[in-house]
């Protein structure tokens, strides 16, 4: 897979006072969540708050201290209906091993998303929600779910990618998911009033089916908008598709009503998409690009699929999404993210520079009264020119190689490839 692809979509670039303008706004909009309920804000756009990755696991295993020094702030879990409720009105949630990893995460300082899926066959016969006793009876499981971990800020996901036949069958119904919604959002309101209700977690960003929804008033019944940008492309690329499904969020949502959307899931195997093969170093330095990227597209909330690889299959897609080995080593990626947690924890991005490339990615971030900066290509690596008011440094790459570095007349030039390098500003 090559680095060679150009940015796609606007890359604006503004003065202080609009900056100040629009955190006004990203202010509003983190609090959009809280309701006149109470429910806990998502986070704000600072590094690394809104970092996580999907699990498939339970309890308190050694991988959630990993997790935590990673510098991973969230989780994304599936909660399962037919795990929980193997009895009609019964529901363990102890033994299926949720009050430990609740527990665990909460210890350790980590938000959860808990998605409320699948079906259950006490109720429904196909993978799906379709009858009127299986919508009751999944939004009592639900208000039971929320019920027992009230208080906790969780977000709570109704369903995961009901948009295609393998979550939703025999076919995905858009009326059929938005019911169940609808019945399902005002119940885990009532039980817990520090959550935020999370739909509908698609497959990629199907712009037809999300519209469809959106006229059925799924945005009248959601805090916050999930989707899945997945794509054997760069994640640059994702740039203009959230422009698009912002301007439908706009069109659709109730007068004065932000809706904040989220990179529910999101990854890249060392086996594409497309086929293609992708190193672990390429695969860390998409995962990097990705979290920066959603930071300037104002998504606040990235989740990166996978924790751990799934399989040892090195053929197998599904076996090779992990930032860390079956065994719990780290992979490249693991290391990337660690190390642009730690260098750049609590910094924000202000705005994009203006680099001598037009495939160059160069964004000022600031914590206070500190600059840094964050810098890649798309294209091939050469050296790049940045008008920057500073004369030295510490540069640090992707890995957590760090040197000192320093230019003269305001001219910052370096050599950039696609793996992401910072330069904090002394």
């Amino acid at each position: 897979m090559s680095d060679t692809h150009a940015i796609q979509g606007p890359m604006t670039k503004f003065d202080r006072a609009t900056f100040l303008k629009l955190l006004a706004g990203v202010l509003l909009l983190c609090g959009v969540a809280s309701r006149s309920s109470g429910a806990t804000p998502i986070p704000a756009l600072t590094i690394p708050d809104g970092f996580g990755v999907n699990i498939h696991f339970t309890g308190q295993p050694r991988d959630l201290d990993l997790i935590r020094d990673g510098g991973f702030r969230f989780i994304r879990m599936d909660l399962s209906w037919s795990g929980v409720e193997r009895q009609k009105g019964v529901y363990d949630f102890e033994k299926a091993g949720y009050d430990a990893l609740t527990a665990g995460c909460t210890e350790r300082g980590i938000r959860i998303i808990y998605i409320l899926d699948y079906s259950n066959r006490l109720y429904e016969q196909e993978h799906s929600v379709r009858t009127e006793a299986g919508r009751k009876a999944f939004a009592a499981f639900a208000q039971a779910a929320a019920q027992r971990y009230k208080g906790k800020g969780i977000l709570w996901e109704i369903w995961n990618e009901p948009n295609i036949q393998q979550f939703w069958s025999p076919q995905p119904g858009i009326d059929e998911y938005c019911m169940l919604v609808e019945q399902t959002a005002p119940r885990i309101r009532q039980a817990d009033p520090s959550g935020v209700v999370v739909a509908p977690a698609t497959s990629g960003i199907p712009f037809d089916w999300l519209e469809a929804c959106f006229k059925k008033g799924l945005l009248t019944w959601i805090d916050v908008l999930s989707v899945h940008p997945y794509r054997p492309q760069p994640p640059e690329t994702v740039i203009k598709d959230y422009a698009r499904l912002r301007a439908l969020v706009e069109q659709y949502a109730p007068q004065g009503k932000q809706v904040p959307i989220i990179s529910g899931e999101w990854g890249y195997s060392n086996i594409n998409w497309d086929k293609a093969r992708l190193s672990d170093e390429q695969q860390a330095r998409y995962l990097v690009r990705m979290f920066l990227i959603n930071l300037y597209q104002k998504v606040p909330v990235s989740i990166w699929y996978d924790w751990k690889n799934d399989g040892a299959d090195p053929n197998e897609r599904e076996h090779n999404f992990g930032t860390v080995g079956r065994d719990l080593k780290p992979e490249p990626a693991y290391i990337a993210v660690k190390t642009l947690s730690s260098t750049l924890a609590g910094y924000a991005i202000e705005k994009q520079l203006d680099p001598t490339g037009e495939k160059d990615v160069v964004f000022l971030l600031t914590k206070g009264n500190s600059r840094a900066l964050a810098m890649w290509t798309t294209d091939a690596d050469h050296e790049v020119t940045v008008p920057f008011e500073a004369t030295e440094g510490t540069l640090v790459d992707m890995l957590g190689q760090s040197r000192p570095i320093s230019w003269q007349g305001n001219q910052l030039k370096l050599t950039v490839s696609g793996s992401p390098q910072y330069l904090l500003v002394n």
